[in-house]
């Protein structure tokens, strides 16, 4: 499976702990393995899915968007807080 990724994916993941990149690494291994383990989102953000986790003590979010079998592109990464709002964003 190939992974494309957005800057704002990139920016996100460089400021991440070694720990919670772990996490990361553990949340993109299970999206590979099965790509409609996300939840689809409708409206304005139609055609991405949003997979949640644990990361650290709190829940962090990922929203992909599988573009065909084979590619899947990660768009954003981070916590609840203001998450569909920025995604809306740059999606």
């Amino acid at each position: 499976m190939r992974f494309l990724i957005t800057p704002t994916f990139a920016r996100a993941v460089k400021k991440m702990h070694r720990t919670q990149k772990a996490k990361l690494d553990e949340a993109v291994r299970s999206i590979s393995r099965q790509p409609d383990a996300g939840e689809m989102k409708v409206g304005d953000l139609a055609g991405v899915r949003v997979y949640k986790f644990r990361m650290g003590n709190g829940l962090a979010l990922l929203a992909y968007r599988v573009l065909d079998e084979n590619t899947v592109k990660l768009l954003m990464v981070g916590p609840h807080e203001n998450f569909y709002r920025d995604l809306k964003r740059i999606e």
